[in-house]
């Protein structure tokens, strides 16, 4: 489900997951799970490289189904274990340099940088994930990237462990 705010041109995604924090949180943080799962529904992710604490930085790759690469880097900003995750969302070249959003056929009203919060909340063994996307610009590209979310987020559901009652 995503909630917009008309003022702070924030993207808020709020998800709940049949498996712990602990599995969650390894989600975003384990590259070869990270791949599993990032990207919308027919991307795949060939690269995932992270180093998930404060002042850390990250790459990863989304390719599309026509083979095209799309990077995006970024730096940890806060890290606390199963509960909180903030990082800065920029695309990039397969370096990891900053490059314009417009690269890839995005307006000019494409921010070159983003902030990404991810929590995390356990309750009786399933987590509810709040996703805060800040700084995205209004209208058909907040819609798109809400989906884009969305689509990883089934991927994600789907890669968890089935879980035995």
């Amino acid at each position: 489900m995503a909630a917009k705010s008309a003022a702070s041109k924030n993207l808020v995604i709020t998800r709940e997951f049949d498996a712990p924090a602990r599995l969650v949180w390894k989600a975003w943080t384990d590259a070869e799970h990270f791949k599993k799962w990032w990207g919308p529904k027919e991307f795949t992710c060939p690269v995932a490289k992270m180093d998930v604490r404060v002042g850390g930085r990250y790459l990863w790759c989304m390719r599309g189904p026509d083979g095209k690469d799309y990077y995006t880097t970024g730096e940890f900003r806060e890290v606390v274990p199963h509960t909180r995750i903030v990082y800065t969302d920029s695309f990039s070249d397969d370096q990891g340099k900053k490059v314009s959003a417009a690269i890839h056929g995005l307006p000019a009203n494409f921010p070159n940088d983003t902030i990404v919060t991810v929590t995390f909340e356990e309750k009786g063994g399933r987590t509810t994930m709040t996703l805060r996307h800040e700084g995205l610009p209004k209208g058909e590209l907040e819609d798109m990237t809400g989906q884009g979310w969305g689509q990883s987020f089934d991927k994600m559901a789907a890669s968890f462990p089935a879980r035995r009652n």
